[in-house]
């Protein structure tokens, strides 16, 4: 079973550069989650992948695969993907808020639920996520809760140090400045890559 798992992987990746979408988009259908993504891929690559297959493709039963879908949705206008911020599955929650920082033409960026996620999701890598997707998307909205992620773990504290660089205010200002001195290497050096260093050191 393995082999022939394999072998439709194989067929279902070869059909992208082989110019053949038939293949790609019959293994959408294929009981493997590995098949279907190899045939996500290839349809996408043969711009053979219409709105309606990748919503099902969204909304498919292994995680894998939404993730994969979320991939290739982040850098088209349809379809929605802001249910996925809801996921129960951490890391596809986490490619949601990649994806919907990714739509940089999306008239109504979801930066409410990015907040939320930012400042209360369980994961840091979803905290992580939705703080970078805020700082790409520049909804001022958005900046109470990137200023509140530069108090949390180092990595969500440098993304949100980042993040801040979308927006102005004294509280920018401060924030840049806290960091600067923050216990993390990793920290102090995103404020200096921003901004420079400080006529201090």
């Amino acid at each position: 079973m393995h082999d022939e798992v394999m072998a439709r992987r194989r067929a279902a990746a070869q059909a992208g550069f082989l110019n053949d979408p038939g293949a790609a988009l019959a293994a959408l259908d294929d009981a493997d989650a590995s098949v279907r993504i190899a045939g996500l891929r290839s349809a996408d690559r043969l711009d053979a992948l219409d709105p309606d297959r990748l919503v099902t493709l969204l909304a498919d039963p292994e995680p894998a695969v939404r993730i994969a879908a979320l991939d290739v949705a982040a850098h088209r206008h349809d379809p929605d993907i802001v249910g996925l911020l809801d996921d129960p599955v951490p890391a596809v929650v986490e490619m949601a808020a990649w994806a919907c920082g990714e739509r940089d033409s999306d008239p109504r960026p979801p930066t409410s639920r990015l907040a939320q996620l930012a400042t209360g999701h369980d994961d840091p890598l979803v905290r992580e996520a939705a703080v970078a997707a805020i700082g790409a998307i520049g909804d001022e909205l958005g900046l109470p809760a990137v200023l509140k992620a530069t108090t949390d773990k180092p990595a969500v504290r440098r993304r949100a140090v980042l993040a801040l660089a979308a927006f102005d205010g004294p509280e920018v200002d401060a924030a840049w400045e806290r960091a600067r001195s923050d216990r993390d290497r990793q920290v102090r050096d995103a404020v200096d890559e921003l901004l420079g260093p400080s006529d201090g050191a």
